[in-house]
Formats: structure tokens, C-alpha cells, sequence
């Protein structure tokens, strides 16, 4: 009988959070790639979704469901910028890569610069360092 690895009823919410932060890790850590081989608007894609990835883990962590981007930053706000649990600054650059990473992947003729990425790479790393300790507190306890 073959295994469905689609299958989420064969994994745990355990699993699905470990999965997701290692995903985000990984992404963010291969935008370095990109930078190096100075694909910009690559960059900025890996760099969202790493972002993406993380946020999904926390919301994952409180049991909250999302079915697309938008509701993803609309419950990330809801739960956790509002109520303190993450900085807004912090917030406001998941936002801002957001809208880049849309304008780089869907609009022709549009590239960004190599200051550009250079700049919002820091912030990524860590926001998915704050998400990464942030899981580790709730799992703790």
C-alpha cells in the first residue's frame, strides 16, 4: 500500500509547525544565493516566503487555520501584532515584502536593485529568528 505524504491526517500539528520554521529557515538562508548571483526579484520572493512560512508556524502553534495569503497577514495581525506578541516594526516589514514580492512576481518590467534587497535581507533573518524563539516559548510552556 502506498503512503500518501499529502495526506495531513498522517502527520501531527507538531509536525506541521517543525516542518514549517525549518522551511522558513531554509528559504531564508538560501536567499544569500540570490543575492550573490544578484537575482533581486528572487531574493525578494524567497525572502517573503520564508516570512510566510514562519508566520505559519506560529498561527499553526494557536490552531489557526488560514486558506490564503491575505488571511495569513490578517490573523498574524489579529493575534499577534495587535496584542504585543510581535514588534510592529517587525510586522510592517512582513507587509512590506509582501507587496514586493507581489509587484516582483506579477508585473512585468519591474526589477528591484541590489540596496533594496540588501537592505530588507537583515530584517527577514530576523523575523524569522523572533517567530523561530516565539515557537520555542510556546512550545515550552
Amino acid at each position: 500500500m502506498k503512503e500518501d505524504f499529502y495526506n495531513m491526517e498522517n502527520y501531527t500539528q507538531e509536525d506541521y509547525i517543525k516542518y514549517r520554521i525549518e522551511r522558513a529557515k531554509e528559504t531564508i538562508s538560501e536567499v544569500r544565493i540570490h543575492i550573490d548571483n544578484k537575482l533581486w526579484n528572487t531574493a525578494i520572493n524567497r525572502m517573503y516566503y520564508a516570512c510566510f512560512y514562519a508566520v505559519s508556524a506560529l498561527l499553526s502553534s494557536k490552531n489557526i487555520n488560514i486558506t490564503s495569503h491575505a488571511g495569513l497577514r490578517q490573523k498574524f495581525g489579529e493575534y499577534f501584532v495587535k496584542t504585543g506578541v510581535i514588534n510592529r516594526e517587525l510586522a510592517k516589514h512582513f507587509t512590506e515584502l509582501s507587496e514586493k514580492r507581489h509587484k516582483g512576481d506579477y508585473n512585468d518590467f519591474y526589477d528591484y536593485d541590489e540596496n533594496t534587497v540588501k537592505d530588507l535581507y537583515p530584517t527577514s533573518q530576523k523575523f524569522v529568528n523572533e517567530i523561530e524563539k516565539l515557537l520555542i516559548s510556546i512550545s515550552n510552556g
